[in-house]
């Protein structure tokens, strides 16, 4: 089997992956889901998703956990800390955010799995954005469900295709 770099994250409607350094909206249903997918893996995450963390599941447990920073000297404790995604071990690895590295990372990786929440959030300046996929992927969308939440979201799965 190939070791694949794979890319995880949930977007509302329009985009937003992140607003004042946190997840705007509570979807339990794409927590489990983000954690059998991740675990037992490598996650890859940029300085600000890994102080967003709650330190009760900082860091993330029954995963490696690499921070990718520009600020020398920055310490995660139970992390692993990176000065660039390049020095990132990136085999069969996930990226979990934030907007920066997904970008540094999409022309990298072969696989996106994205959680759309039904949520229309007006984008603001300062709001974390998802990438945005181009031709080279092809992907699955699942049926909207209902979140206990009280929100509407689905999974899509998308894999790069083969060049020929």
């Amino acid at each position: 089997m190939t070791a694949t770099l794979n890319l995880i994250w949930a977007q509302s409607s329009s985009g937003v992956i992140g607003r004042d350094n946190t997840v705007p909206w509570r979807v339990p249903e794409d927590l489990v889901r983000f954690k059998e997918l991740t675990m037992g893996h490598t996650v890859i995450m940029g300085r600000l998703t890994w102080e967003s963390l709650p330190t009760t599941v900082r860091p993330l447990p029954g995963r490696k956990n690499i921070v990718v920073t520009r600020q020398p000297g920055y310490l995660a404790e139970g992390a692993q800390v990176v000065g660039s995604l390049e020095d990132a071990p990136l085999d069969d690895a996930w990226v979990i955010g934030g907007s920066q590295i997904y970008g540094l990372a999409l022309p990298l990786a072969s696989r996106c799995e994205i959680t759309e929440v039904d949520l229309d959030l007006h984008r603001q300046d300062d709001d974390a954005l998802a990438p945005v996929l181009d031709e080279s992927w092809a992907g699955t969308e699942g049926p909207w469900q209902d979140s206990s939440s009280g929100l509407r979201y689905r999974f899509y799965s998308y894999h790069r295709i083969p060049e020929s």
